[in-house]
């Protein structure tokens, strides 16, 4: 073999290396910065989390860092309804 092939190789190698190890830093979160976020107060925009399944409603009143749970086992849809 030659030279210029095995050192081909060898750098092609470490590329994939470096963006596999990149991809997979930036999966996780490592390194990233989560500042804490005030609590603010929704409860005039009338939001609401409903289960596509049942049919259960949640009324966002504050809101902070949004997690949308799951209820029967399926995400719960963020629906927003003109105030009556």
């Amino acid at each position: 073999m030659s030279l210029w092939v095995v050192l081909t190789a060898v750098l092609i190698g470490l590329v994939i290396a470096f963006l596999g190890i990149t991809a997979l830093r930036a999966a996780s979160g490592v390194g990233a910065s989560r500042e804490k976020q005030d609590v603010e107060d929704v409860e005039g925009l009338e939001v609401f989390l409903v289960c596509r399944e049942c049919g259960t409603e949640f009324q966002v009143t504050r809101l902070g860092e949004l997690q949308i749970p799951r209820h029967c086992g399926e995400p719960m849809d963020v629906v927003r309804r003109p105030k009556v």
